[in-house]
């Protein structure tokens, strides 16, 4: 077989419609449009528009959000790693970082890092350098004599502020402001 011998299946590529190409296409005059009307003009672009009523999407409720900040993990299982040491495909004498199981062919993308998920179980001694690990999977994984290291810093939440003292401090101000007396001296400073 050569490359000008391969070709799609029949039917696989479908040629387009030629409109307005005469009355005899059976697509021709009005191209398949009809007779006048909004939607027969050219630049016409209705997209959801329901003749004044609220479209469909303003009246369903919206549910959630995509964080834009939040970070992409590529996700990747115990028991997937169980099967790449045992056929050879890692090493588990040195340490498997990112890197190495994009190289593998065990993720296709890095993104901002690696998860490891704690589905399967581990049996190999493994030294892991990811961006995270779930509770279960770093359990397992120091149950089989292995080492987690995590590259990427776990944010901490951020500090409540003590409100009950910034009120106090206010209100202590707000106090000597206004009702609290002048204090002697200062009377008839104006003049």
């Amino acid at each position: 077989m050569r490359l000008n011998e391969l070709s799609d299946k029949p039917g696989a590529r479908k040629a387009r419609t030629r409109v307005g190409r005469g009355i005899g296409s059976g697509h021709g005059k009005t191209a398949g449009r009809g007779t006048k009307g909004q939607k027969s003009r050219s630049g016409v672009a209705l997209k959801g528009f329901e003749g004044g009523q609220m479209p469909i999407h303003r009246r369903l409720p919206k549910r959630g959000f995509t964080n834009i900040h939040g970070a992409r993990f590529s996700e990747i299982d115990l028991d997937r790693l169980q099967r790449a040491i045992d056929k050879k495909v890692l090493d588990a004498a040195k340490p498997i970082t990112g890197a190495i199981l994009k190289e593998a062919g065990l993720i296709t993308h890095l993104r901002d890092g690696v998860r490891v998920l704690g589905n399967g179980e581990i049996k190999a001694k493994l030294t892991l350098e990811v961006a995270g690990a779930t509770a279960s999977a770093a359990a397992a994984i120091e149950a089989a004599g292995g080492t987690l290291k995590l590259t990427r810093p776990r944010r901490e939440a951020p500090q409540a502020k003590g409100k009950g003292n910034e009120n106090a401090a206010s209100d202590d101000q707000g106090a000597a402001g206004k009702g609290a007396p002048a204090k002697p001296g200062t009377e008839g400073s104006g003049d």
